[in-house]
């Protein structure tokens, strides 16, 4: 079965709208998209750079940066294994873990408010969709 000829431009409408709300959201916590994703990504966990490079779809030299500019902020820190500082791993700093929390807690409750005109088997059926299409994307 295929598409109708408007559903990719129905996905890249919806792509954006959810962007929108996600930066509103991150704006709301003082945080750039970019800040918030990686916030979220260390704020229960050290992670290194090769995989945060891969999760977040950058190029060291990019996430470097988003790094030194979280960092600046008081909200991750660096640190390194065996006093060696090519083997950096990135952590939240307690106020990271906060914003990142909260932040979590914000999208999780305002993100699917976008679909709150939908009845609700509706929202069941999107939500079951929406878990298998980012199922089979892994």
């Amino acid at each position: 079965m295929t598409a109708s000829p408007g559903f990719g431009n129905h996905l890249v409408c919806l792509s954006t709208l959810i962007q929108r709300r996600y930066a509103q959201i991150c704006a709301e916590h003082d945080l750039t998209t970019a800040q918030a994703q990686l916030l979220c990504l260390v704020k229960d966990q050290p992670r290194g750079m090769t995989e945060l490079a891969q999760l977040l779809g950058l190029a060291k030299p990019g996430l470097s940066g988003l790094i030194d500019r979280t960092e600046r902020r008081g909200l991750v820190q660096r640190t390194s294994q065996n006093n060696d500082r090519r083997l950096c791993t990135l952590i939240s700093t307690p106020e990271g873990k906060e914003i990142g929390d909260a932040l979590y807690a914000d999208v999780a409750a305002r993100l699917p408010e976008m679909f709150g005109h939908l009845s609700p088997a509706d929202r069941c059926t999107l939500e079951k969709l929406v878990d298998a299409a980012l199922h089979e994307e892994r």
